[in-house]
């Protein structure tokens, strides 16, 4: 067993005069500076040292906590986590947030500029990277031992920048000015190892053995990030892995004056954690992020098994005391690894290792479109990892042979579970790796679920019945609406106290408020005020002056045809163009807000934010128009910009293509800050439905099933066209190069996929959308009533915190305590 040391003395009080001393300490002992010369920035990384003691106060107990008990761990391995600013945060859980911020003030700093300073950990993308954020926020505060692996990268996705219209993408250098989080942990590193060849031989005992070697090696190094819960009595940790080389330089080549090449090795082998999501345009692209994939999951195997082993002899103890949750497709190579370690090095028998690497791992879908489950070309697989290819072959073997044994004769069924697919170029599909690989499979809403078990994975359910279940997915309240929105938090906490907090469930206790004209007022204040302050946001960063009293229409996330960004800019046209017709007509002035990154190589998603700039650029400098409507395009949409918006939202646009929609969070984020949603029967649309009513919700279009029948039909969408007189008049006004004089064409393959092949149904769901649209007016112009279901939304919001989603992980998946 591990010794376990003392138990860590508490020396850091939490008053205001200490933290005042802690921080002009760290000013001049950790910064190096004084306070005549200090930045804004130097007194943010002053008090981010602060908090941070304090974290750690809490952090190594917890850890020995968890040794001393010999408490089940769980590993949630993502190669995403959007965590967002920490300081804010994390002063938040502590209960220090009001002490640090009276501390900041009387030493005569602007604490809102402080905050301003902290660069974000440019570590995810979108929807998948925040929510393994919530989850590792939701462990903590219920006390589960999680810890979160992934990469430490360079740069991020990208820093999106509009230039002209068009999304620019430069180097996310989150690093730049070092990041008060972490600790450099350079006592564990690991090897990993690609290319090479395998020699089987046989051993002593005659088993035949497989030996992995003449491999190229790259070392992993990790990086610790405390991950506070609310109350700190639990930090868990979150380890992010970043390459290093073997070799620093080739001396030979420096002193021959060759300095590019003398450094090459060094270079190349440490790309692997410069980028989140290297471009997979190109072959070398697509290597690159294989080789990533794989480099966090060796790197975390070893360290996972190191721990393990510490503690624990009997490897039949594994899935009792480690549980590994693979977050999407990802780290699916976390199947093959596990075996290649438990049988090449610690030389267990194939079926018990099976047996061992299944009742360990469980896997989350978080897509049902095909071109996002991960495939990668067998050739590609044995260049770079030919022992992994051969464990896939032998267990897709084994599997196939076991369907075979039960479905005889049934050769397209063995075509469609195979790992390895056939069709055209053989290809490892991560997806089917994972499912096989895992004791439990979920879904994570309810209809995804459903949809998963009867086209993606039905086969994989028929075979396994049980094993595909659901975790819907859920947010975390500290900085989704306590943080985020401290108006509505005291407000809330204010009538009903504070538990909701933690169990979000108490919001249900706001219900009658609904009813009471005095709260509906105060509550409308607060919206209110949340909305001015955007409003103030985007004239300051941006240039375009909106109207705080207009109705806050907001779309934010992953720019993609799915998501359907664009039937929302043909709402906006048709808008106009009444308007235009118009210009006496009563409407309800409407600022519509859009937000979200497309991937670089994306191009009509990148086409689609040019159109909604240049939409933007038309009608807000229309003044026919005036403040009766207004588009803004938000750019470089993250976590800090979340929080800005979400709070100031009246209408949550949540629009995809039923059926496409694995989830969403964001959803729920605006639900659980009063907006009200507009949306499609798809993802946790229907289950926030099923909570709030549909009465406080605007539901319309076609359901999954509707869509699937259209599709099989075969949809020609000019009929809708030619019957939806504004729908035509849309589309002709973008065609026409309205919206784009200086290119007029510039928007044609825009309107070839609206004319002919509408993929994702806008036009079938046009009429619907406008009509809901129109009820959105009707009830915004009723601000009493408005409220009263914009309350109710946050009263029935309790379902979605991640506390609740953990606490089903805990109880259906990781078998851990709550």
């Amino acid at each position: 067993m591990r010794r376990v040391g003392p138990p860590v003395v508490k020396l850091l009080d939490d008053d205001v005069e200490s933290i005042k001393y802690a921080m002009a300490s760290h000013l001049l002992y950790s910064v190096g500076k004084e306070p005549i010369s200090a930045t804004a920035r130097d007194w943010f990384m002053a008090a981010a040292y602060t908090v941070r003691d304090r974290v750690s106060e809490h952090w190594m107990p917890t850890l020995n906590r968890y040794y001393a008990e010999d408490k089940k761990r769980v590993y949630y391995m993502s190669m995403e986590f959007l965590i967002g600013r920490t300081l804010s945060n994390a002063m938040i859980n502590l209960g220090i947030y009001d002490t640090v911020k009276q501390a900041v003030g009387e030493m005569g700093i602007d604490f809102d500029e402080v905050l301003g300073w902290e660069v974000e950990a440019a570590l995810g993308n979108g929807g998948l990277g925040r929510l393994a954020a919530c989850l590792l926020d939701s462990m903590a505060t219920l006390g589960v031992p999680g810890f979160g692996y992934g990469i430490r990268y360079d740069y991020g996705m990208f820093t999106q920048h509009v230039e002209h219209g068009w999304q620019v993408e430069s180097p996310e250098n989150w690093l730049r000015y070092g990041n008060p989080w972490e600790f450099a942990r350079p006592g564990v590193i690991y090897p990993v190892r690609f290319g090479g060849r395998v020699v089987h031989y046989k051993d002593v005992l005659g088993h035949t053995r497989a030996q992995w070697m003449d491999t190229e090696e790259v070392m992993a190094m990790a990086y610790d990030v405390p991950i506070p819960g609310y109350g700190g009595k639990t930090v868990n940790n979150l380890r992010l892995w970043t390459a290093k080389s073997t070799r620093e330089f080739d001396l030979k080549y420096f002193n021959a004056g060759n300095y590019i090449e003398a450094v090459r090795d060094k270079a190349e082998s440490e790309t692997l954690s410069k980028v989140l999501y290297p471009s997979d345009l190109t072959d070398r692209g697509k290597e690159l992020r294989f080789k990533q994939e794989y480099f966090f999951v060796a790197a975390s195997i070893q360290d996972i098994l190191a721990r393990f082993r510490k503690s624990h002899s009997d490897w039949d103890k594994l899935p009792e005391k480690v549980a590994i949750q693979l977050n999407d497709t990802h780290p699916a190579m976390v199947v093959a690894e596990l075996m290649r370690v438990l049988v090449d090095e610690y030389q267990i028998e194939w079926h018990r290792a099976w047996a061992l690497t299944r009742a360990t791992c469980a896997y989350t879908n978080h897509t049902l479109l095909p071109e996002a489950l991960e495939t990668w070309p067998v050739d590609l697989f044995a260049r770079v990892l030919p022992r992994h290819l051969e464990i896939v072959y032998q267990l897709n073997h084994e599997f196939l042979q076991e369907v075979r044994h039960r479905h005889p004769g049934d050769n397209d069924l063995l075509r469609r579970v195979s790992v390895v697919g056939e069709d055209g170029e053989r290809r490892v599909r991560m997806g089917h790796l994972a499912v096989i690989g895992s004791h439990k499979v979920n879904g994570v809403a309810a209809i995804h679920t459903g949809l998963m078990k009867s086209t993606i994975f039905s086969d994989f359910d028929h075979l396994s019945p049980g094993k595909i279940n659901n975790k819907t997915n859920g947010v975390t309240p500290r900085r989704w609406l306590l943080l985020s929105n401290p108006g509505l938090s005291a407000l809330i906490s204010g009538k009903i106290g504070d538990q909701w907090v933690t169990h979000l469930d108490q919001l249900k206790k706001l219900e009658p408020f609904a009813e009471d004209a005095a709260f509906r007022a105060e509550f409308a204040a607060v919206k209110r005020a949340n909305k001015q302050r955007l409003a103030e946001v985007i004239s300051v960063r941006l240039g375009v002056d909106i109207n705080p009293d207009s109705l806050f229409d907001v779309q934010i996330k992953r720019i993609h045809e799915y998501k359907r960004q664009l039937l929302n800019v043909l709402q906006v046209v048709a808008r106009y163009s009444r308007i235009r017709s118009n210009p006496l007509l009563d409407v309800v002035p409407r600022t519509v807000i859009i937000g979200g990154k497309a991937a670089p190589g994306y191009l009509m998603a990148k086409l689609i934010i040019k159109l909604i700039n240049d939409v933007a650029d038309v009608v807000n400098n229309d003044p026919l128009v005036a403040d009766k409507l207004k588009v803004v395009f938000v750019p470089n949409y993250n976590v800090s910009t979340a929080e800005l918006v979400m709070p100031a939202a009246d209408l949550s646009e949540q629009i995809s293509t039923a059926g496409t929609e694995a989830s969403g969070t964001g959803n729920m984020k605006m639900s659980m800050n009063g907006a009200l949603t507009i949306g499609t029967w798809d993802g946790a649309n229907v289950e926030i439905c099923e909570e709030v009513g549909e009465e406080n919700m605007f539901l319309f279009g076609l359901t999954a099933q509707e869509v699937a029948r259209t599709r099989h039909d075969g949809y020609d969408p000019k009929p809708a066209i030619a019957a939806n007189a504004e729908l035509k008049k849309a589309i002709d006004l973008i065609a026409s190069g309205y919206f784009s004089p200086d290119d007029p064409a510039r928007f044609a393959p825009v309107v070839d996929i609206l004319t002919h092949a509408d993929h994702y149904l806008l036009t079938a769901d046009f009429a619907s959308y406008m009509a809901a649209q129109d009820k959105v007016d009707e009830l915004y112009r009723d601000q009493s009533e408005w409220s009263r279901k914009s309350i109710l939304n946050v009263a029935r919001m309790g379902k979605f915190s991640s506390d609740r989603t953990v606490s089903e992980y805990a109880r259906d998946i990781w078998g851990v305590p709550v």
